[in-house]
């Protein structure tokens, strides 16, 4: 073995391995260990080009340890990115998804039937029933605005009124029945009122708080409707009212005024009477006029109609609906309510009738049902 020769060709090695783009040190520790194997190797299989023989060996000794570091520092980035024992954070994406499927090139209307349907997993008649329209329209409307995002960037997300309006008749779709649908309503607008300083967002807030307060005190143990006027108040959760009033006070009082916070007003004014005679219909109307100027929506002046009849008497509140289409959904049923008060059984029990056969849900038919029938048994004594 030729030691003088494995010495003299040591610098012009390392030269080459260095060219190649390998780190001195790196190429040092290759030609090293190159060295040794030719101590091995040469004195039974002497090669005839000793350099390329030395030059060949090394560079695969540099990639054999290059590959084995690269898969060391693999290893360790794994264990580093190992979740902590114990329960794994929940990551949810829930509320991005809102805000992507909100795109601009959709109208505020196909974005909120779009996102009820991909996101909220409401089913197509559920949306209709929502926007007061027929199931084959919200079909025709969905399958448009599928195809106007098909292929589009979700890199522009959509406003934050618009994703409002999809929280709210998500939780609206859940206080009709699905109560963990109403559960993760409250959860993402709790969310969304945690990343954004937005007083329509702290009123949309306090309103679900609001109305979900009184959810244990909406159905009787056989599961029939109760009228807010019959519900016992002792079972609403004051805890929850309180944090509402506390969330929309802090809203109204930036003077910011939009249609959640006039609704949240309408429904503290609700949970804040001890009884359903001590309620401050007064106060309810003049904020029913500020959300009828904020929406014009005909089903907040049906609303307002039944403020109307409680606050100014039920021929008032007559006056007041014969201005409304009677095609508007519940008109039936507010009509007949002011008849009754009115002292007008006949026709409040023909009106209960006719709102029981256009009711939404089988527990709103039931209630209606049985108002017609009480109002049938009296006259038929």
């Amino acid at each position: 073995m030729n030691e003088a020769l494995l010495r003299s060709l040591t610098p012009s090695v390392l030269t080459v391995l260095v060219r190649r783009g390998a780190d001195f040190a790196a190429a040092e520790d290759a030609v090293q260990d190159a060295l040794v194997e030719a101590v091995r190797v040469w004195p039974a299989d002497p090669p005839r080009d000793a350099k390329g023989w030395l030059v060949t060996v090394a560079w695969r000794k540099f990639l054999d340890a290059a590959r084995a570091d690269a898969a060391r520092r693999r290893r360790e980035d794994l264990v580093e990115e190992e979740p902590a024992p114990g329960p794994a954070p929940a990551a949810d994406d829930t509320l991005q998804l809102y805000f992507l499927c909100a795109h601009p090139s959709l109208t505020p209307s196909s974005a909120v039937a779009l996102t009820l349907r991909a996101v909220g997993g409401l089913t197509t008649r559920q949306i209709a029933q929502a926007y007061l329209v027929p199931e084959a329209t919200m079909a025709q409307r969905i399958s448009r605005a599928k195809r106007t995002v098909s292929g589009v960037r979700f890199d522009r997300p959509g406003d934050v009124a618009t994703v409002l309006r999809v929280l709210y008749l998500v939780f609206n779709e859940g206080y009709s029945g699905e109560v963990d649908l109403a559960a993760e309503a409250i959860r993402l607008t709790r969310q969304l009122a945690a990343a954004i300083d937005h007083p329509e967002v702290a009123g949309l807030l306090a309103l679900m708080l609001l109305h979900h307060a009184r959810r244990a005190a909406r159905t009787a143990p056989d599961g029939s409707l109760v009228p807010l006027a019959e519900q016992d108040r002792g079972r609403w959760d004051t805890k929850m009212i309180a944090e509402g009033i506390d969330i929309l006070q802090a809203a109204l009082a930036r003077d910011r005024l939009g249609e959640f916070q006039a609704q949240a007003a309408i429904a503290a004014l609700h949970a804040d009477a001890p009884t359903a005679e001590e309620t401050d219909w007064v106060q309810i109307v003049e904020w029913y006029d500020e959300l009828v100027r904020l929406t014009d929506s005909p089903v907040v002046r049906l609303n307002r109609v039944v403020a109307v009849g409680e606050a100014d008497g039920p021929r008032a509140g007559l006056t007041e609906l014969a201005a409304l289409d009677e095609s508007l959904p519940r008109h039936a049923a507010v009509a007949a309510y002011l008849h009754e008060r009115d002292g007008d059984p006949a026709t409040a029990a023909r009106l209960y009738a006719e709102a029981a056969r256009k009711a939404p849900n089988l527990a709103e038919r039931d209630y209606l049902t049985r108002q017609a029938a009480r109002l049938n048994s009296r006259r038929g004594r």
